[in-house]
């Protein structure tokens, strides 16, 4: 093996180049990376869930780790649309609303077994799982759903945030749809 005079140990033209100050991948996996953690949650909190959810941004389980801190209050900023609660009828054309003035991509979190199942309620006013409104990519247990709960079901959204095949917009086809 050659040793060059900057320090880098190698014998490959490409790695004398590189060095360690240089990562290689495609655009849409370091798109991926980036959205996986940069979600911006939207927090449609109808019922006593809603303190759960508070409890996330404390010291114990600080959800900033996840780069979900920051909640958006108008769905226009938000991609990640988190239900915390009960839905009745005459919410879910609210919810719709909310979830379709989001921009693309976006992604549901049903908070809790109310917004899963419809919880203990079996009446006529209550949702029985917000997926009869908008589909919903990630379940949390739970009534009321844990922390611990909650931050496993973001993991399992963040990898498939990063999983998902990334949309790429050439130039020349941003300039055609302004």
């Amino acid at each position: 093996m050659a040793l060059i005079k900057s320090g880098l140990e190698s014998t490959k033209g490409e790695e004398i180049l590189l060095g360690d100050t240089a990562v290689l991948t495609r655009l849409d996996k370091a798109i991926g990376w980036a959205r996986k953690f940069s979600i911006f949650p939207y927090p449609f909190a109808t019922a006593c869930c809603a303190m759960e959810y508070m409890s996330l941004s404390m010291t114990p389980y600080d959800i900033d780790r996840f780069g979900a801190l920051l909640p958006r209050f108008t769905p226009r900023q938000a991609d990640l649309l988190m239900v915390v609660g009960t839905v009745t009828v005459r919410q879910g054309p609210i919810l719709r609303r909310v979830y379709d003035q989001m921009a693309e991509p976006k992604w549901v979190m049903a908070f809790g077994a109310c917004a899963s199942t419809g919880g203990f309620y079996d009446n006529y006013a209550t949702v029985p799982g917000i997926d009869r409104i908008v589909p919903v990519d990630v379940y949390v247990p739970g009534c009321p759903p844990r922390p611990e709960g909650v931050l496993d079901a973001l993991m399992a959204l963040q990898r498939k945030i990063q999983g998902q095949k990334q949309k790429l917009m050439a130039l020349s086809e941003k300039h055609q749809t302004s």
